[in-house]
């Protein structure tokens, strides 16, 4: 593995008060969703919820809107101040050595932190692994509440947006698929959270 292969970025579609962050769910949780502009039943306060700011990524998981589960893809926009609460709030998935003193302080943090963070190749169009990683960003408990109830600003369903860039994928019409793709560039994460996250400059 090259040192390039462990570069964590954030990148991410935002604006000076959002940042977009990507979900996939059955139809009976997003039709509800998007009715009420946020997460209600059937929707499980109770169990950790995962959220993406990469949009291909978000493909690799939901494949394409293929996976049984995974069929509406949405488009979620958060609060940054939330999204970055939720970063001071975390811990990473993994012991990582240059993040963490040693193994008792990481495992301290997984116990209090309402919040984990996983450091996962980021795919191309074609859903190849990528040289850098991306984030994931997993909410449990005040996390999860704060989320559905203060930090979500607008939800949108991309399904179709998926659909179309998988066809174009298909079609060897690659160019026209990364025409379609939602610009993401890198996220400014304040220094405190960058050397939380081990991420990258």
């Amino acid at each position: 593995m090259t040192e390039t292969e462990h570069v964590r970025l954030v990148r991410a579609a935002y604006t000076d008060s959002v940042i977009t962050v990507y979900q996939a769910y059955p139809p009976e949780i997003a039709g509800p969703a998007l009715r009420a502009g946020t997460f209600v039943a059937p929707f499980r306060r109770e169990r950790m919820t995962w959220i993406k700011p990469s949009f291909l990524w978000m493909m690799y998981r939901c494949g394409w809107a293929q996976k049984p589960g995974q069929e509406r893809v949405l488009r979620i926009d958060i609060d940054r101040a939330g999204f970055e609460w939720a970063l001071a709030h975390s811990a990473l998935s993994h012991f990582q050595s240059g993040v963490h003193t040693d193994r008792d302080e990481w495992r301290a943090q997984v116990a209090e932190c309402p919040v984990r963070v996983q450091w996962d190749p980021d795919r191309s169009v074609r859903l190849e692994p990528q040289p850098w990683r991306a984030i994931q960003v997993g909410l449990s408990g005040e996390a999860v509440t704060r989320y559905v109830d203060d930090w979500i600003t607008g939800l949108t369903d991309v399904t179709d947006l998926a659909r179309s860039v998988h066809s174009a994928v298909l079609a060897g019409k690659i160019e026209d698929a990364l025409a379609l793709l939602p610009a993401e560039r890198p996220y400014p994460l304040p220094e405190p959270l960058r050397r939380r996250l081990g991420a990258d400059g």
